[in-house]
């Protein structure tokens, strides 16, 4: 076990569980957590397989702490908003890092969502590969309403699974989904219970882990690609892939 200003990181096998464990404040985000985030991802075992994201207490995650980013710091609005744009620019660049390790190819993670994934708790949901919604989790873009935008790599992922018009919408009114909507719309791969909610996860890790990983790791690269490819394009990724796995399996690749 590993913690780190205000998130945890357990591991069990091939399976990480990354916590956020400030519930006093529904896991209100913080660039300190962003930064523990980012460690995490960088030192991450090479026989994790699935990385399991949660919040401790009432709420996945309220989104970003604004004692914080509206205090004193390196990272407050205040400071970002003196720095010359680059480097702002950069430094944003860091907290971006914190979620989109999440995509990585060797990897399927999975958000197991209950209460608030607001904000910055619901970018990094949509991090994830694969969401599990508790039937009491709330989802809301929420930075509109303070007058910024949502800048934690949330935008490409909502417009993904979404569709464009939808993604605006949900953007610039800040509004709030519920689990139901939110499954009408595509957000989440199972809504479950609250109660259910650990044992659905569970089940869906169990069920990840039972496929050959490199299979495995070749189809998500294929459905992750696959909108940004041409037909003649994706079909040709398919073949080589499938090359590939035949050559290991037969022993004959490299």
């Amino acid at each position: 076990m590993s913690t780190n200003d205000g998130v945890r990181l357990d591991r069990d096998g091939p399976v990480a569980t990354v916590t956020l464990s400030r519930p006093d404040v529904l896991n209100a985000q913080t660039p300190a957590m962003w930064a523990a985030l980012r460690t995490f991802g960088r030192e991450l075992p090479p026989e994790v397989r699935v990385v399991v994201v949660r919040g401790a207490g009432r709420a996945f995650s309220a989104g970003l702490d604004l004692a914080v980013a509206r205090g004193d710091g390196d990272s407050s609005f205040v400071e970002l908003a003196t720095m010359p744009p680059e480097a702002a620019a950069e430094r944003v660049a860091g907290f971006q890092a914190a979620f989109t390790w999440l995509h990585r190819p060797d990897l399927i993670s999975i958000a197991a969502v209950h209460g608030h994934a607001i904000g910055a708790g619901f970018q990094l949901a949509l991090a994830c590969d694969l969401r599990v919604l508790a039937d009491n989790a709330s989802l809301a873009m929420a930075e509109v309403t303070l007058g910024l935008v949502p800048d934690l790599a949330g935008t490409g992922r909502l417009v993904d699974l979404v569709g464009y018009a939808r993604a605006l919408e949900i953007c610039v009114t800040g509004r709030r989904l519920d689990a139901a909507e939110a499954d009408r719309l595509g957000l989440a791969t199972l809504v479950v219970p609250a109660a259910d909610l650990d044992s659905a996860t569970a089940d869906l890790t169990a069920a990840l882990l039972a496929g050959n990983r490199d299979a495995v790791i070749e189809i998500k690269a294929l459905l992750a690609g696959a909108a940004r490819r041409s037909p003649a394009d994706q079909q040709r990724a398919e073949r080589e892939a499938q090359v590939r796995r035949l050559r290991d399996l037969a022993g004959t690749g490299e």
